[in-house]
């Protein structure tokens, strides 16, 4: 008898041991999303142009800003340069999916002067981001403005350099 009770008892441990844990359901269910987006697309649109710069000829002088901010703010206020011609900012236009927020990267700009070699290094004034609001696939256009340094030492001639601009979500 006391093996039969052994042997019953071991059977109902087994049992309990054996018998799974019943699932409890979550209160409520993960869901999962994915966003998708259009690629951006980045167009230029017009040249920045700081015009044209008159050097002062009276002594040896330095750092006499001259440039223009991506509103349109145009300095040339110091009295060793003097400047004419229509100033504008570069321009580019960048298109993708609605209210979506872009970040704008772009470097300082090193201006050449073919003849001589000589450089200039631009500053380059960027919104940083901009918001494509409901005009996504229209696309939004954006300024960059610029500042150089020049001094009565700088070469004559016409310096150009390339805006390395990126765009991305």
């Amino acid at each position: 008898m006391r093996k039969f009770i052994r042997f019953a008892s071991l059977a109902v441990t087994l049992t309990f041991t054996a018998t799974p844990v019943l699932a409890v359901p979550p209160n409520q269910n993960a869901t999962a999303t994915a966003r998708i987006v259009k690629p951006l697309t980045l167009s230029w649109v017009r040249d920045l142009d700081l015009g044209t710069i008159v050097l002062s000829g009276a002594g040896t002088w330095s750092g006499a800003n001259v440039g223009i901010t991506r509103t349109g703010s145009f300095n040339c206020s110091n009295s060793n340069v003097a400047c004419s011609g229509a100033p504008q900012t570069a321009q580019y236009k960048v298109t993708g999916t609605n209210n979506q927020v872009v970040t704008i990267n772009t470097s300082n700009v090193t201006l050449t002067e073919p003849n001589s070699g000589a450089t200039l290094l631009m500053s380059v004034d960027s919104p940083g981001t901009v918001n494509l609001g409901n005009s996504g696939s229209a696309g939004v256009v954006f300024d960059l403005g610029g500042q150089i340094t020049v001094a009565s030492s700088t070469p004559d001639g016409t310096y150009s350099g390339t805006f390395n601009v990126t765009v991305n979500y």
